[in-house]
């Protein structure tokens, strides 16, 4: 079948789009563009024919990695960030070369078992583990003192990446930048329920749009500098979520994969997605 000039990529469980995503849909509409969902595992499209492919709620791709990355290779430079990159943000180890490359980010180790996650975690004294290869909080751990920390029976076995809890998320949360085009233009304040350190609504968590502050631009805009700096890619879009560590403001996530644009709270969202968009075309 003949494609539209835009392809947004979806999974099978959000094959509308994500949530919000008529303001999307509208924002397209009104550049004169013709833009469609389709879900990324879908034979009948014609990936090739499409002058820009974006992925955006294709939130299956943590359980089918292997499928999902040779899927982007085959599209084709019209994808939008580029399979190399989704290969690299991926894998949570992004965030040691980030800080090997002189970014603030949260304190981060590697592990594949264990052994070396308990003397991860006793280094940090109070840790969490979280998959290295997720989203959204889901298997995350709270491990307390490390030396006898064992996954639960029906939770995620590894590997993982450790690292210390940050407190000022109880109270703080955690600060969502917008990157559009490299350019900051948004910002979105996410905070966990009470008692706990997800901020993912779908743990109780809430977020709210707020001014787009001095501070929480410019780490934004160096963390996305030092992507591109590291990767030699162009980086179309993105989401840099930070938290307050040790009185410093920090990295612990960057989002170039498919990061949610919070269309349901911030619809604004929208415009800049579609002009840097529509500017590939």
């Amino acid at each position: 079948m003949s494609e539209p000039p835009v392809l947004l990529v979806t999974c099978q469980e959000w094959v509308d789009g994500e949530p919000g995503h008529a303001a999307l849909d509208a924002a397209f509409a009104s550049r004169g563009v013709e833009s469609r969902w389709v879900v990324w595992d879908d034979l009948s499209v014609d990936w090739g024919a499409a002058g820009a492919v974006a992925v955006r709620s294709v939130w299956d791709y943590t359980l089918r990695l292997g499928e999902f990355l040779g899927w982007a290779a085959g599209v084709g430079p019209t994808l939008l960030n580029g399979a190399d990159v989704f290969r690299w943000n991926t894998d949570k180890n992004y965030l040691v070369e980030l800080g090997d490359a002189g970014l603030p980010v949260v304190p981060t180790v590697v592990v594949d078992d264990v052994m070396d996650l308990r003397a991860a975690a006793v280094q940090f004294g109070l840790a969490v583990a979280k998959p290295r290869v997720g989203s959204g909080g889901g298997g995350i751990e709270v491990v307390r003192g490390g030396r006898g920390w064992l996954p639960p029976p029906d939770g995620y076995h590894g590997p993982w990446v450790v690292q210390p809890l940050v407190e000022s998320v109880r109270d703080e949360g955690e600060a969502s930048v917008f990157v559009f085009n490299g350019r900051p233009v948004s910002q979105v304040d996410k905070l966990p329920a009470h008692g706990d350190i997800r901020v993912h609504q779908r743990f109780g968590g809430h977020s709210l749009p707020v001014g787009l502050a001095d501070e929480t631009a410019l780490l934004a805009a160096e963390a996305i500098a030092t992507v591109v700096d590291l990767l030699g890619a162009e980086i179309v879009y993105g989401r840099v979520d930070m938290m307050r560590y040790d009185g410093r403001l920090v990295v612990s996530e960057i989002e170039l994969t498919e990061p949610g644009l919070y269309l349901d709270v911030l619809p604004l969202n929208a415009d800049p997605f579609a002009d840097a968009v529509v500017a590939r075309l």
